[in-house]
């Protein structure tokens, strides 16, 4: 089973990324460090800063409102 973070530890986490990540030579290693100091896995981290990307618009991709809407939309067909 996955673990669930809080998510204030997840948006605190993406901030840190994307607030720091020229900091570091590449986006990975500032993900690594960041989760590794945040007891966060470095792929969970990844894709948390994806979907925070897609969510500003800065990313193609299915927003995370989009997500929901669809999730609701299946429930009410089903």
């Amino acid at each position: 089973m996955a673990k669930q973070y809080p998510k204030e530890l997840k948006e605190r986490a993406v901030r840190l990324v994307l607030e720091t990540r020229d900091q570091y030579k590449t986006e990975s290693a500032a993900i690594r460090s960041i989760g590794a100091k945040l007891d966060i896995g470095p792929e969970s981290l990844r894709n948390w800063v994806r979907q925070a990307e897609v969510d500003a618009g800065a990313r193609t991709g299915t927003t995370t409102e989009e997500s929901a809407q669809l999730k609701a939309l299946k429930k009410e067909v089903a």
